[in-house]
């Protein structure tokens, strides 16, 4: 049943959404067909979703090592979004593989653990699904269901040795309090290996970007699995669960999940099937920021093309642009490292001697070896999309 508390949250959405922002004109021309709306506290990004809210970041804001707060793209499968008060949240750890329970306030988190922080990429399994041929169901997004930032927390490990874990834990289980509105639909849970869990770049964050957590990126807390696509980061993080048996449920056995082989990825042994296996880790990509296919470019005049490339963990080693359909290719220059599990810029100098047409094929290699697709590999959800991306430029 539908709550009076449901019905104030959706109006209060809806006061955010009811119309188009003022002053979103470039934003709109940027994304032609694509409606440009603002949350409270947010710019104005591409609406996907009204209820839930899907919210997508524009191209323009990705020129910046660190996607902004307030243009970070937003990820919900329940409308139910919660606000949470940091002076009474709790985050509770226990589970049968535990040996102690932990009832955790966030002034605990920082007074008892030690404060570290990561930059990295977080992004959705499917981005620029809407770009699959042929057509898969799902969010529609383009290339902006993704940002780059500081996440700033407490080590996930940490904290599970503080409840201690037995030896015969095998998964971590995360639970959320944006729970469905409708009682049949199944609450948003999660899990890691044990292995992942208590590796040491994973993060119970409450800082983004050197600020508090937003709400609509998980306040008073989230986690954090760098190298890993964004259905892990469990947002308003409220239960922690170190259990001894794989576990079951819609978003583990049935939802988030690819052909057994199709891509290679790190393991997840105890939720794989022979014909299944849950997606993991990102693929190796990149993204052209500075142009937009059509951009007219100035004959003879010094132009670059820049962006972003980034992969699962193992970082990029190189990028590189071809102006010939792939027959040949020269490297671009890489810009500062940010750390393995964060985006890395690049640049390339473009021949605008003559007048005409310029198609640029643009792919990146992973430090592991992967490289980006040549076209797009095919699954039923649209996810992993990291075909090489064909920009297009006009030299007059």
């Amino acid at each position: 049943m539908i709550t009076r508390r449901d019905l104030i949250i959706g109006s209060a959405l809806s006061v955010g959404l009811s119309h188009v922002v003022s002053g979103a004109e470039s934003l709109a021309a940027e994304n032609s067909g694509s409606e440009l709306f603002a949350l409270p506290g947010k710019r104005p990004l591409i609406r996907r979703t009204f209820r839930p809210p899907n919210y997508e970041t524009p191209e323009s804001y990705f020129r910046e090592a660190f996607t902004p707060n307030d243009a970070f793209f937003v990820r919900y499968h329940s409308s139910n979004i919660p606000e949470a008060d940091p002076r009474t949240w709790r985050l509770n750890v226990h589970g049968a593989s535990a040996q102690r329970r932990l009832s955790l306030s966030i002034e605990d988190l920082q007074r008892n653990f030690p404060r570290v922080s990561v930059a990295a990429v977080n992004q959705c399994s499917g981005n620029r699904r809407s770009l699959a041929n042929p057509r898969v169901p799902g969010v529609q997004w383009g290339r902006g269901a993704m940002g780059n930032a500081l996440w700033g927390g407490v080590r996930l490990s940490d904290v599970l040795r503080a409840a201690g874990v037995g030896p015969d834990a095998l998964e971590v289980i995360f639970a959320a309090s944006d729970k469905p509105v409708m009682p049949k639909t199944p609450a948003f849970e999660k899990s890691l290996p044990i292995d992942y869990a208590l590796a040491e770049h994973a993060l119970i964050a409450f800082e983004m970007n050197s600020e508090p957590l937003p709400r609509w990126h998980g306040a008073p807390a989230r986690l954090v699995v760098p190298g890993w696509t964004a259905t892990y980061w469990v947002k308003h993080l409220d239960e922690i669960r170190i259990e001894p048996q794989a576990f079951d449920n819609f978003w583990m056995k049935t939802a988030y999940r690819l052909p057994a082989g199709l891509y290679p990825g790190a393991a997840f042994r105890s939720q794989e099937t022979a014909e299944t296996q849950p997606i993991t880790e990102i693929v190796v990509n990149s993204m052209v920021t500075s142009h937009r296919n059509g951009d007219r470019l100035q004959r003879k005049a010094p132009t670059e093309v820049s962006g972003w490339a980034w992969d699962g963990g193992s970082g990029i080693a190189a990028v590189e642009v071809s102006a010939d359909a792939g027959k040949s290719w020269r490297k671009a220059k890489l810009g500062e490292d940010l750390g393995r599990f964060a985006w890395r810029g690049f640049r390339w100098q473009v021949d605008t001697a003559k007048a005409g047409p310029v198609r640029l094929w643009v792919r990146a290699t992973s430090r592991s070896g992967a490289k980006q697709a040549e076209t797009y590999i095919a699954n039923a959800s649209g996810f992993h999309h990291n075909a090489i991306q064909v920009l297009s430029l006009e030299v007059a």
